[in-house]
């Protein structure tokens, strides 16, 4: 549902974009006026996960700097390029995309407006004007594969993920680790979606490895991996969230939930703009940083849960280095 586009200044190419799913609200500004930044997302700014976090961060960030924030949702990989380019010519100072797949139109587009700056989540894009930001997902997903492999009763556990994806990758391959580092003979079942928003299509893979003895399965699918979560749920096993505390879509089935701390991640990108210091670079965060964290669910037995904060307080204090890995295994 189209949103009432109240921010000021947006330019005509901003209006022609509306149709595509330009969203946009002005942020409270701590002094009443400040620098204009936008936020692209690849789903829904409410789909309780992936996309969710980053609209919540960008909010918390722009009020904190009084600055003003637009964004649009649901984009295409195909209409990125075209999105960076109409807030760039609609003069917006910072740019902002959410998500691996943002990296290359970035740069694509950065080179036409030298003027504005773009920051990516999870890319590997750095230009004078491009800056990346990238959260050590790997850690979390890590706890996650021990936790799900202390609880498995099967010995068989399942990962979906949506698009391939060096972000994505390296979540499914930490979390094989992890289950591993418990059990060296556990069996990790991953699919592919090749989506980022249809449920249907993470229910139907869940249902399929449900079908072959899984027992819990953890997603990092964004919204489409919802659709895992209902399968969990239908079937009576357990489920682990990503993104966002999605215990509320499985309240008696969720063994956790990977936090990715947005408000963290944006704060210290738009925190740089702000003093002067932004530099086009690729910068890493983790669990030390807090840009990342587990949410530990109820539904965890003590013993468990002893040994999953264990492993958080190694990763933190650095004895524990969790690979990240990026090759398909699968």
């Amino acid at each position: 549902m189209m949103k009432k586009l109240v921010v000021m200044g947006l330019a005509m190419a901003m209006t022609a974009a509306m149709v595509n799913g330009v969203c946009a609200q002005p942020v409270q500004a701590a002094d009443g006026e400040g620098l204009k930044v936008a936020l692209l997302l690849s789903g829904a700014a409410n789909d309780q996960g992936w996309n969710q976090t980053a609209y919540e961060g960008a909010q918390k960030a722009c009020e904190k700097y009084g600055y003003e924030l637009a964004y649009t949702e649901n984009l295409e990989v195909a209409d990125i390029s075209a999105a960076f380019a109409d807030y760039a010519s609609a003069g917006y100072d910072v740019v902002i995309g959410h998500g691996y797949e943002f990296g290359d139109p970035a740069l694509e587009v950065a080179e036409t407006y030298p003027d504005t700056k773009f920051i990516c989540t999870e890319a590997d894009a750095s230009a004078d004007n491009v800056a990346s930001y990238v959260m050590a997902c790997e850690q979390t997903a890590y706890v996650e594969g021990i936790i799900a492999a202390s609880t498995s009763e099967s010995g068989k556990l399942g990962a979906i993920g949506p698009i391939p994806g060096d972000s994505l990758v390296k979540i499914i391959n930490g979390y094989e680790d992890g289950a591993k580092s418990v059990n060296p003979d556990i069996e990790v079942q991953t699919a592919w979606t090749n989506s980022f928003v249809d449920t249907q299509l993470a229910q139907e893979a869940a249902k399929a490895m449900i079908d072959n003895g899984v027992d819990v399965i953890k997603h990092c699918a964004n919204a489409c991996g919802n659709g895992a979560m209902t399968a969990a749920v239908e079937a009576g096993i357990w489920c682990q969230g990503d993104s966002y505390d999605q215990s509320s879509l499985a309240p008696d089935n969720i063994l956790d939930s990977a936090i990715y701390n947005l408000d963290v991640v944006i704060d210290t990108a738009l925190g740089s703009v702000a003093d002067g210091s932004f530099e086009g670079d690729v910068y890493n965060l983790g669990m030390a940083d807090g840009a990342v964290e587990v949410l530990l669910s109820d539904n965890l037995s003590d013993d468990v849960k002893a040994t999953a904060q264990d492993a958080i307080d190694k990763i933190i204090s650095g004895e524990l280095e969790v690979e990240r890995d990026y090759t398909m295994r699968q």
